[in-house]
């Protein structure tokens, strides 16, 4: 399985273009946010994705974790072809995409409430990570002090958070926490912003690998409330569209792949590694079920 890059801005139609012609006859192009796109050509750093089987390291993050295990659940499944990526400003285009059937799939999972929204235009592959398992840190300015001092839910009605509602379970979470304000903001790096400047007081995001479990991107420095954790109670699945031409093969190939992955735990294994999934014993769940 082949998989090559093309970095050029992406919003640039005769750019496009000039992609499109300089591909190889069997590359199918997809399309991912650049700061992750960035983080997984670090952390791949050449290496054959079907036979990475380690993930630690200072860029592995949960949807880095999720473009590999999509990889190698492909090949496991026996879909023989090539990607290219084209990384830029990407957040909900690749979704119209996909329901037009110019997208094959997205190498980034989606919660199950989203999938669902959508699936007369998509298949929807069996879970990725599964209902109970995604917990959440609340991540802030590391100058954010009301924030990190947080013990409990009567603490977040000072408190204002951003999401989008194009997540559902993200939105439908936050908005069951009794915040002062609930922002929407549609463009994720320009919630980080929004956090990082502290004109918003946190965001929640998948736990990262570094030791402290803080984010860096650019000049972005979040970090997480020590040892608390939101739970979002929903399940994660790649979505592959119905009207491309391969996109039957493709969901047959992911579930294939997802169920061998599974079999020898390492889909866990993978998260774990990537330190999305936590001890959760060692968190104080802020909303359990």
């Amino acid at each position: 399985m082949r998989f090559k890059s093309l970095v050029r801005p992406i919003e640039l139609v005769v750019m496009l273009f000039s992609f499109h012609c300089s591909l190889h006859a069997d590359d199918i192009v997809i399309y991912v946010r650049d700061d992750v796109y960035s983080h997984y050509v670090n952390f791949v750093d050449g290496r054959e994705v079907t036979d990475i089987s380690t993930f630690s390291g200072s860029t592995i993050r949960r949807d880095v974790v999720d473009m590999i295990i999509v990889q190698q659940a492909l090949s496991l499944g026996g879909f023989n072809y090539g990607f290219t990526y084209v990384p830029g400003k990407i957040n909900f285009r690749n979704t119209n995409m996909l329901q037009q059937g110019k997208l094959l799939l997205s190498f980034d999972s989606y919660w199950l409430a989203d999938a669902n929204s959508i699936s007369e235009h998509v298949y929807i592959s069996e879970p990725v990570i599964r209902k109970g398992e995604y917990f959440a840190g609340i991540y802030t300015s590391p100058k954010n002090e009301k924030t990190l001092n947080i013990k409990n839910l009567d603490d977040f009605r000072s408190l204002t958070a951003v999401s989008t509602p194009r997540w559902k379970t993200d939105w439908q979470t936050l908005s069951d926490l009794p915040l002062k304000e609930l922002i929407r903001e549609d463009e994720w790096l320009s919630m980080a912003r929004m956090v990082k400047l502290q004109w918003i007081d946190f965001l929640l995001m998948p736990f990262h690998s570094s030791e402290d479990q803080s984010f860096t991107l650019e000049n972005i420095h979040l970090v997480p409330v020590k040892n608390v954790a939101v739970q979002l109670n929903d399940s994660r699945h790649f979505v592959v569209s119905k009207r491309h031409p391969l996109g039957e093969s493709a969901i047959v190939a992911i579930n294939q792949g997802l169920k061998q992955l599974r079999a020898k735990k390492a889909i866990v294994q993978a998260y774990q590694e990537a330190g999305f999934f936590r001890d959760t014993s060692a968190l104080h769940i802020i909303n359990p079920p």
